[in-house]
């Protein structure tokens, strides 16, 4: 059902982004769908459009417009799979880059699940709802990689405990680039929380090749990257 919200501003939220004021007086319109109504209309300060940067102004009447949200239903594609296993319980498959994993706002169709809807039929775990039958952990659409489908809810439970306990071992290989010394063995570690270079010494075989054991998460100063993070990092040896 489609709703108005009516902001009247006042002297206290004057000078701030229109959008980051609506984010934060309509707690459950998410960020996206309020970029999403500012791009559409959805959104006017005085009944008029604002970009996303326009600043309030005391005596700003804003007004939201939200629309109901529209129901999606994933439906079976007959897109080819890269299977590496399968058995009554569990789909091992190779994601390639560029598919999204499940449907979400934008991609509706070509996703994984509509491949596996078509591969599986009916035999797919229910428990992570309609748009994301079977899926029990996921990788970006820029990442090439494997995914463990679940084929009944009894599985998906196992696999979502595993991955909860870390008891998986998930290896990635990746592309790297930059100066190295030639023949070089390196390694890196955490000594007393300080992220330092431990070995450095000829290589056995000639290879130039090293091994960084460090907490891996979110760049604090870019969040489209990762970095070494010691205080939020997940633990990975690479």
């Amino acid at each position: 059902m489609d709703y108005n919200i009516t902001i009247e501003v006042d002297a206290n939220d004057s000078g701030i982004r229109i959008d980051k004021l609506v984010s934060d007086k309509c707690p459950e319109v998410s960020r996206s769908r309020v970029k999403e109504l500012l791009d559409n209309e959805g959104i006017t300060v005085n009944g008029k459009k604002v970009k996303a940067s326009y600043k309030a102004t005391e005596g700003d009447v804003i007004l939201v417009a939200v629309p109901e949200p529209a129901v999606y239903e994933a439906l079976p594609e007959n897109i080819p799979l890269d299977i590496l296993y399968e058995d009554e319980d569990v789909l091992v498959v190779n994601k390639p880059k560029d598919m999204v994993v499940h449907p979400a706002a934008g991609h509706y169709s070509g996703t994984l699940v509509n491949a596996i809807m078509f591969h599986c039929g009916d035999s797919l775990s229910g428990i992570n709802g309609v748009l994301r039958p079977g899926i029990v952990h996921r990788i970006d659409k820029d990442t090439s990689g494997i995914l463990v489908v679940a084929k009944n809810d009894t599985a998906h439970n196992s696999l979502a405990e595993q991955f909860h306990e870390h008891s998986i071992v998930r290896e990635y290989s990746a592309i790297v680039h930059g100066n190295f010394n030639e023949g070089i063995y390196t390694e890196y570690h955490m000594v007393d929380g300080i992220f330092k270079k431990t070995v450095e010494k000829a290589s056995d075989d000639g290879s130039t090749s090293g091994l960084i054991d460090a907490p891996i998460g979110r760049d604090e100063k870019n969040r489209l990257r990762n970095d070494i993070n010691v205080k939020n990092g997940k633990n990975a040896v690479t």
